[in-house]
């Protein structure tokens, strides 16, 4: 067991409560609250804690142990009288220094290679991401998310439809039978013969790769000018292919898997309200996009809890997730899940690591 290094993303203000404000016993008090209420969902009580703990402590020496840690903002009392629950930002603090997380299984390593790496590389990119996301929901009990970079899909065909002076349509078709469109300038005084070239030249050289991979191959001939095209034509195979990179959503592709699983384990009206509300985040995907492209920009497993996002401040959800890379070892997507903030932190976080490192190596081919 190792304590966890995750490189979490969370705004921290000046008044945060770190570790070293906590002696031992409100630790240990602190700790066994937070893994009650992963565990079952429910509050404990001073009694209950003081039979728990691993030192001798009465129940009213832990009631003042709770009283310090409730003034602290990380535990809170759901009703009068009542034992005590973690606030998102105990739960935080807990996930943050505390938490200790195992290895993924050898069984769930070999279900992992087997659904993904086993034959992924006879799939479209999109397709066994999706496969990826749908397993780590039915492993998870959560819904599965992936953010992927469009240049990683494999491609099958490029055309150039000509539109009139300056101007042509970039047709792109995925092997997976996604069909996009983009709008081309075209050099001055370009022959409608130099169109159907440039899709020829293409078409002969991207067999099996993705955008991104086609895109540097193509530059590097041209470069180097063993490319059999002349300026013109040249001039549009390269602004083609750059119309199809850059940044932005239009370039993302997002996959949301096992929405049903979130509904397993309803127990109560408010269990069932706040994963109406988590379905509408998942609706929004806009934001969510937004949320898991920051998540892209690091590096190892990142979590957001709760309000710590705008996206979760009503449902209160938890989203665990890893980047993933390509053959240049470029982080071209994200994958993860999405589900309530009693998730079993210990157990998902490695499991999502270990699935974007074997999207990775399939990735890198």
């Amino acid at each position: 067991m190792r304590h966890t290094d995750i490189n979490a993303f969370r705004p921290v203000s000046d008044g945060a409560v770190g570790l070293r404000e906590l002696n031992e016993r409100s630790r240990e008090v602190f700790k066994r609250i937070v893994e009650t209420y992963l565990a079952t969902g429910e509050p404990v009580g001073s009694r209950n804690l003081s039979r728990a703990l691993p030192m001798t402590l009465s129940p009213a020496s832990v009631r003042n142990v709770m009283s310090d840690l409730e003034a602290l903002g990380l535990i809170y009392a759901p009703h009068t009288s009542a034992g005590r629950l973690p606030t998102q930002s105990g739960l935080r603090l807990f996930i943050d220094g505390l938490l200790e997380i195992g290895e993924v299984s050898e069984e769930e390593r070999s279900l992992i290679e087997a659904r993904i790496a086993g034959d992924g590389r006879h799939r479209a990119v999109e397709e066994f991401l999706s496969e990826a996301g749908a397993m780590l929901s039915g492993l998870s009990g959560c819904a599965g998310v992936v953010l992927v970079d469009k240049q990683s899909k494999t491609l099958k065909q490029v055309e150039f439809v000509n539109l009139g002076p300056g101007r042509a349509l970039a047709v792109l078709v995925s092997e997976d039978g996604d069909v996009e469109n983009r709008i081309v300038a075209l050099p001055e005084n370009l022959p409608l013969s130099s169109l159907h070239e440039a899709s020829n030249y293409i078409n002969a050289r991207i067999s099996g790769l993705t955008l991104a991979e086609a895109r540097i191959r193509i530059e590097r001939e041209i470069e180097a000018k063993r490319a059999q095209l002349d300026e013109l034509t040249a001039r549009v195979v390269t602004e083609g292919l750059a119309t199809w990179s850059g940044n932005g959503d239009d370039h993302k592709s997002l996959i949301v898997c096992g929405r049903a699983h979130l509904l397993e384990d309803v127990k109560a009206m408010e269990d069932l309200e706040r994963v109406r509300l988590l379905f509408e985040d998942l609706d929004a995907k806009t934001d969510l996009m937004q949320l898991l492209g920051v998540a892209e920009r690091g590096e190892g497993v990142r979590i957001f809890i709760g309000a710590e996002n705008k996206l979760f401040s009503l449902s209160g959800s938890a989203l665990i997730v890893s980047p993933f890379e390509d053959t240049e070892q470029k982080i071209v997507g994200v994958l993860g899940v999405i589900g309530p903030t009693r998730l079993n932190y210990a157990r998902i976080i490695p499991m999502v690591d270990y699935t974007a490192k074997v999207v990775s190596k399939v990735l890198a081919g």
